[in-house]
């Protein structure tokens, strides 16, 4: 019983990482995704919403992130110049992305 409740109270190892949710709004580099992250603050004397979005380059290995994707990613060790994150999970596919992906077929009419 003791054994377990060390392993209850021990610390885990390791920190934990910063974690954000955005979306894929350029897939133009190999294994890079650029993640936009929408941030909303209250404005400190007017109390009013004010929205602001930062951009993100975040290390995709497998190329799967397609533009449009809701996607979370963690912070990570510099990969890059640019590149801090990586990608840790695709939370919402993008309809917008998969019509890109599979264009329609053309259809000739004969006159």
């Amino acid at each position: 019983m003791t054994a377990i409740l060390d392993a209850v109270e021990a610390p885990q190892t390791g920190a934990r990482r910063n974690e954000k949710v955005g979306q894929v709004v350029s897939t133009k580099m190999q294994k890079t995704i650029v993640v936009e992250v929408e941030m909303r603050k209250a404005h400190p004397k007017y109390k009013r919403i004010v929205r602001s979005s930062k951009k993100f380059y975040a290390h995709d290995e497998l190329n799967s992130a397609r533009l449009g994707d809701v996607v979370r990613i963690r912070e990570t060790r510099p990969l890059s110049k640019l590149k801090r994150w990586s990608l840790e999970e695709i939370v919402r596919r993008s309809a917008l992305a998969h019509e890109v992906a599979t264009p329609k077929a053309v259809t000739k009419t004969a006159s």
